[in-house]
């Protein structure tokens, strides 16, 4: 006998890799983690804004001067062979990922990821037009009228201005901004310079304006790949389940949770969590911190200071939600600078002072030689031998340099020609060079090094030396 089951059809999300979930309104908070943040916004936007209008030594201060190949950083000047430099920046920004996560979670995420320093740009131009999270909640569940849509109209005109503004100044910083800036203001701007100022400029309005935490958590995939980078001595924002639960409104001045735990007879029925919801409200992704860890949680630590400014209120012990490790939710000892952290910050101001020493220490002259490359030899005067090559030589530096060419070490070659060469700055030369073997002096093949020195006895530049080879008949009187 078949037996019906009875099914019922719900709309769900389990199952699809794209959760629906309602807007998100994130409510302002005021804290120590807050004041931490909005200063870590602040100094990464000025420097975005600001860095690209200062002037280091006559230029723009941060110029990636991509048609010349030059990159002007800080005063020092970068060129194509400089990009191993570059690579060695990506080691130690990986170095410091893996560091500050094993150390505190997802820090990046929650203070200096562009996606949270955008995002909080663009929150606060809605907040200021549309009001704090009550506002903005029953403005978007209003009818649309002369209000609703002057200040939704309002703060999309802010958004696309500053989206425009952070286009503008992100190709400032590949075309001489005040140049770009000029073009702008006579409507005299290049194809590519408006296609990449639109471009950027509506990449930042739709992630920070419209795609705010689904970026982190359906795009980012450091969000996905976090968690195997804790361990349980890492500190994360956690919830104090025991202390908390079961929640429930009461008075104030109910006594806390804490307040028995000297005391004789039976613990509360409810923990401190009073579910007020606050944790929830000041989320910029909207997850509640009291299910656990969850991948929305990019450790911003708002959550942290709603429940701090309520425990005040109640005048119950802050940390309810706190900064900890599993190890120490548990009871156990937690060590939060252990071996591995340990590592990691050791190798990372290894890297970073070899860095800055490399750096200080570059040479300002890049050297390379080429052989002729229709003969090897060819007969001098008095029976001598001649081979010619082509110096190339790339000054690195602002500054003009005065060389000596010479031969180094004990040889009988001879240079042909100048011996002084003038090397303006960022000057790419061609040193057409000739060296001479008297008759019989060389057989063969010889190697010789070209050496390079600076005629100022004051000045910086290092000795450059390049090594060729010089050919002569094997079988020479």
């Amino acid at each position: 006998m078949n037996e019906r089951i009875p099914l019922q059809l719900v709309d769900g999300d389990e199952g699809t890799l794209y959760a629906r979930q309602p807007k998100v309104y994130p409510r302002e908070i005021k804290g120590r983690f807050q004041r931490l943040r909005n200063a870590a916004v602040l100094w990464l936007l000025g420097m975005f804004y600001v860095f690209p209008w200062l002037n280091w030594d006559g230029r723009q201060m941060v110029l990636f001067d991509l048609p010349h190949r030059k990159f002007y950083i800080l005063g020092l000047t970068f060129w194509p062979q400089d990009f191993f430099f570059m690579a060695w920046l990506l080691i130690m920004a990986g170095l410091s990922l893996f560091f500050f996560t094993a150390l505190a979670g997802r820090l990046w995420c929650g203070y200096a990821c562009p996606q949270t320093v955008w995002t909080e740009a663009f929150l606060w131009i809605e907040r200021k037009i549309e009001g704090d999270r009550n506002q903005r909640m029953r403005l978007d569940k209003a009818p649309w009228g002369a209000k609703k849509f002057a200040r939704k109209g309002l703060k999309q005109l802010a958004w696309i201005a500053f989206a425009l503004w952070t286009g503008f100044t992100f190709v400032g910083f590949f075309t001489p901004i005040r140049e770009l800036a000029g073009e702008v203001a006579h409507f005299d701007l290049g194809g590519w310079e408006m296609f990449w100022i639109a471009f950027y400029g509506f990449a930042t309005y739709g992630n920070a304006g419209f795609l705010r935490e689904q970026v982190c958590k359906y795009m980012c995939p450091y969000a996905r790949f976090q968690g195997a980078m804790f361990d349980r001595d890492t500190l994360i924002i956690s919830y104090d389940e025991p202390r908390g639960e079961d929640r429930g409104h009461r008075k104030r001045g109910t006594p806390s949770v804490l307040d028995w735990a000297d005391k004789e007879g039976e613990r509360p029925a409810l923990g401190d969590c009073i579910d007020c919801q606050a944790c929830v409200q000041v989320c910029p992704t909207g997850i509640d911190i009291r299910n656990g860890l969850q991948v929305g949680c990019i450790a911003c630590a708002a959550c942290i200071d709603a429940c701090d400014a309520i425990m005040d209120k109640m005048a119950y012990p802050r940390g309810l939600i706190r900064y900890t490790t599993e190890h120490a939710m548990e009871g156990k000892p937690s060590r939060v600078l252990r071996v591995r952290t340990l590592i990691y910050a050791t190798v990372l101001l290894l890297l970073a002072g070899a860095f800055a020493w490399s750096i200080g220490h570059r040479s300002m002259l890049l050297a390379e030689v080429l052989r002729d490359r229709n003969a090897l030899w060819r007969a001098g005067p008095a029976g001598s031998v001649e081979n010619s090559y082509t110096l190339k030589l790339v000054n690195k530096s602002d500054q003009s340099m005065t060389l000596t060419l010479s031969l180094d070490g004990d040889t009988p070659l001879v240079l042909v020609g100048r011996q002084y060469l003038d090397i303006a700055g960022g000057e790419v030369a061609s040193v057409p060079v000739t060296l001479r073997a008297p008759a019989g002096s060389v057989h063969g093949r010889q190697r010789v090094t070209l050496q390079l020195n600076s005629t100022d006895p004051n000045a910086s530049q290092p000795v450059a030396d390049v090594t060729t080879a010089f050919f002569a008949p094997s079988d020479s009187p």
